[in-house]
């Protein structure tokens, strides 16, 4: 698909930008060198955290976590990064700019990745932090790290006080023959042959064949008891429709979900938010979202 007319300059400054250090072929490389890319780039467009926010390193229930603000409501945050590269300083910026906007004591986890700890590894990790938090929690994440906390989201439903689940460009099981899996295919930043890539690496180099809702929450048959549920797609990303087939799920199924289409956006663009108006926008929309799912 042709993107002149949906994606604008700012947009196309950062996609050139990006792949200045991520080139397209990434996923041919080994995986240090993949790591090593992503980090760098993530580098190259991190911000400075906000002044006067307290920053502690510490481990929960085993896992490295990172902590932003010192007091509750409380929100988990895992990170993107196709399960393969990201941890807490990719995402740094992202969660202390969220612990400042909205008030919250911010939690990142830096749950294992493949290939040296294939599935359920890092879903294991993130449950495992969001069973030790006490009291009210929200779940958070973008892309891989949006999959994760949709999917302990629903082994918690009735067993913890979640209070929403915010999802940001998530992939979550959807069907890849058809709608934007096929109408996106090659977008910039992401493409559904990317996505294949990720999910065998992420089990050792072949998917299985039975549906599993650890991996992917779209493979549920049961949609109901969920918190409120807000999902944030990219409109030229493969994953678009990931979003709206779930929010359409738990809507028929009686529960509260809103999703809402990032125009013109691209997968990553939280890295953009400084740089393009329109993700900036976005950002902002998170933000305000989440706060109306942290409790008081």
């Amino acid at each position: 698909m042709p993107y002149q007319q949906q994606i604008d300059a700012a947009t196309r400054d950062f996609i050139q930008r990006s792949e200045s250090f991520y080139p397209p072929d990434a996923v041919d490389l080994s995986i240090a060198d993949q790591r090593a890319v992503y980090d760098r780039m993530c580098a190259a467009f991190r911000a400075p955290r906000p002044a006067g926010l307290e920053v502690a390193d510490l481990t929960i229930a085993g896992v490295p976590c990172r902590r932003y603000g010192a007091t509750v409501p409380r929100l988990l945050y895992a990170h993107g990064g196709g399960f393969v590269v990201g941890g807490l300083d990719s995402h740094d910026d992202v969660c202390a700019e969220l612990a400042t906007a909205c008030g919250a004591q911010v939690i990142s986890v830096d749950y294992r990745l493949v290939p040296e700890h294939p599935h359920p590894a890092a879903y294991e990790d993130v449950l495992a932090v969001a069973r030790a938090l006490p009291g009210p929690l929200v779940l958070a994440g973008d892309s891989a790290g949006g999959a994760l906390v949709a999917s302990v989201a629903h082994a918690l439903r009735g067993k913890a006080d979640l209070r929403g689940l915010l999802l940001i460009y998530p992939g979550l099981g959807g069907d890849r023959g058809k709608g934007s899996y096929v109408t996106h295919a090659r977008a910039p930043m992401l493409t559904t042959a990317d996505v294949i890539w990720y999910a065998a690496a992420r089990h050792g180099g072949a998917e299985p064949a039975q549906p599993d809702v650890t991996v992917g929450v779209l493979h549920d048959h049961d949609f109901t008891g969920l918190p409120p549920v807000i999902a944030f797609s990219a409109e030229c990303d493969p994953l678009a429709d990931d979003g709206a087939e779930y929010v359409a799920r738990i809507r028929a199924a009686g529960g509260r979900a809103e999703w809402l289409l990032d125009t013109g956006l691209v997968h990553g663009w939280l890295r953009a938010r400084h740089s393009v108006p329109r993700a900036r926008a976005a950002f902002d929309r998170i933000c305000d979202r989440l706060r109306g799912l942290l409790p008081a």
